[in-house]
């Protein structure tokens, strides 16, 4: 119950705190963005202060009020250089590679500051991840690893760079949002079955020294085997002339969302997740075919791996007409 009253009461905060400072990256924090407070070690101290100011007052000790004076003075420049550690820093960028649902997304906050001012102490921070951030010539990068649930967006909510320095009496944050939420792909199936067979679909083949039949001819090259000089076109054209293999590599893989209908919704997004992953690692070409949307494929490499796996971790959570067995 605590709990979920905290996620609520910070759910409105972040929203208060956007209204008042919106825009997109890059973000520059000024004095209108950044929050100063004392830290609970800070609150001790300005009770310890208060205690002995009221002593020296009460027992007429000028060298005690002197004391207290000078801390009180420390105190506040403590305060303002805590302002200054955050002032003109503008956080550039923050993305993160997609990654299967349950392995941690690396978080990635690029940050730039203006120069001239040594900046120490800075940390970010979202609701579940924390690291420690560091600038060299101007710029730093922080990586967060956020933990991920489940398929779809992520939005890892507000971002929040801080800093205690230099005597940890306060603490001066500001906040910062990513532009768009962030890709989780669908967990694939641990144990996938074997690739289904291309049915109706063209052999394809790649060039390869160890094929099986000859592809073409061309001219020699430096670093050429002398077993695929073809010898006597070499003789008749006068140059020589070196064999291209090719070597078959099977039929397009056809990864039909309709051939699962025993699995259930997420069991088959998994599997076809699974698949996904299977072909590229076999250099398979492959096409994807999901209810409502065009085919997509077939082809291969880390754009099509790509298209495929975003438009598997976008399928609504129940589709349309389909039923858990």
């Amino acid at each position: 119950m605590l709990a979920a009253l905290r996620r609520r009461a910070r759910a409105r905060f972040d929203a208060w705190a956007r209204r008042r400072n919106p825009g997109a990256l890059p973000t520059r924090f000024d004095r209108r963005r950044i929050y100063v407070l004392p830290t609970k070690f800070g609150l001790f101290f300005t009770v310890l202060l208060a205690t002995m100011g009221i002593g020296a007052l009460n027992y007429n000790n000028n060298p005690a009020l002197l004391l207290c004076l000078l801390l009180v003075g420390a105190a506040i420049a403590s305060l303002l250089h805590a302002h200054l550690q955050l002032s003109g820093l503008e956080v550039h960028a923050i993305g993160a590679e997609p990654v299967p649902a349950g392995t941690p997304l690396q978080l990635r906050v690029h940050v730039r500051a203006a120069p001239g001012r040594e900046r120490r102490g800075l940390r970010v921070e979202t609701a579940e991840a924390g690291a420690t951030l560091s600038l060299d010539e101007g710029a730093g990068e922080a990586v967060l690893p956020l933990p991920t649930h489940v398929r779809g967006w992520l939005d890892p909510g507000r971002l929040r760079l801080s800093t205690t320095r230099p005597l940890g009496l306060a603490r001066a944050w500001a906040y910062a949002w990513a532009d768009a939420p962030l890709l989780v792909y669908p967990s694939p199936e641990p144990h996938v079955p074997p690739l289904p067979e291309g049915s109706g679909a063209q052999l394809q083949s790649r060039l390869h020294a160890a094929g099986d039949d000859v592809h073409h001819l061309r001219d020699w090259r430096r670093g050429d085997s002398r077993r695929a000089v073809a010898w006597k076109a070499s003789a008749r054209r006068d140059a020589l002339l070196v064999r291209e293999f090719e070597q078959p590599l099977g039929a397009d893989v056809v990864l039909d969302w309709h051939a699962l209908g025993a699995l259930r919704h997420e069991e088959r997004i998994r599997r076809l997740a699974g698949w996904v992953d299977a072909a590229e690692r076999g250099a398979r070409r492959y096409r994807l075919q999901l209810p409502g949307q065009p085919a997509l494929g077939p082809s291969s490499g880390p754009a099509h791996r790509h298209a495929c796996l975003r438009a598997l971790a976008l399928l609504p959570k129940e589709a349309p007409g389909d039923g858990a067995r």
